[in-house]
């Protein structure tokens, strides 16, 4: 661990970006960065192993999503095992939250915004925030038609936000993916979920149905 310094490890795997960053005294010190389709287990642990210390830090903060089920699984279980192997706390933020906090520093000006990030079966992750990060509406899957209709206002950010713009006919889009870099952009309240998953619907298989005995 760098010796006297508070030290932050950031994770951050739940959409196509793979990034990582590790904070002293709220300095970038390290990160690596990457967006790909698939790979993200295989990609992440040498990431970590090749920042300073091996990522050491004296707490730990990952991306709890939403986003592919599987990247949002890899990253809470290598942040849940760092923790308990280094003994420091591990909190989360959301996927929304910090796409959020990149769009607005990019736009100033803007009061609002919307969040629209790719879902599962062709829906759309969407969520309003104002400018001090509180949320707006509740983070809500909705195909695209509907996803344009409760995207209100004039900046939509996200990876999905060009496509949503384009079919409601105004506003202006910001594609951005989360990047754990940028993750102390995000408030103080929007840093502490609980290191358990936010997947953004429910789960696609049905269980089972019991037969009885006779």
């Amino acid at each position: 661990m760098l010796p006297d310094r508070e030290t932050l490890l950031v994770i951050d795997t739940a959409t196509e970006a793979c990034s990582v960053a590790l904070f002293g005294d709220s300095e970038l010190i390290a990160s690596d960065h990457a967006v790909m389709g698939r790979g993200h287990a295989e990609r992440l642990v040498p990431m970590i192993a090749a920042l300073p210390d091996r990522g050491r830090a004296r707490a730990i903060l990952v991306n709890c999503g939403p986003g592919s089920f599987t990247g949002v699984r890899v990253g809470l279980a290598a942040a849940r095992a760092l923790g308990l192997a280094w003994g420091v706390p591990v909190n989360g933020y959301s996927t929304h939250s910090l796409v959020a906090a990149m769009a607005f520093e990019a736009h100033p000006d803007a009061q609002a915004l919307d969040v629209a990030m790719t879902g599962g079966h062709g829906e759309y992750f969407v969520q309003s925030f104002a400018r001090d990060g509180a949320a707006l509406s509740a983070l809500g899957s909705l195909p695209p038609e509907a996803a344009s209709a409760a995207c209100v206002h004039d900046l939509v950010a996200g990876s999905m936000a060009e496509p949503l713009v384009a079919a409601r006919g105004h506003g202006v889009a910001l594609t951005l993916l989360p990047d754990a870099r940028r993750a102390l952009l995000l408030p103080a309240r929007s840093r502490g979920l609980t290191a358990d998953p936010v997947y953004g619907r429910g789960a696609d298989a049905k269980p089972m149905a019991v037969q009885g005995t006779g």
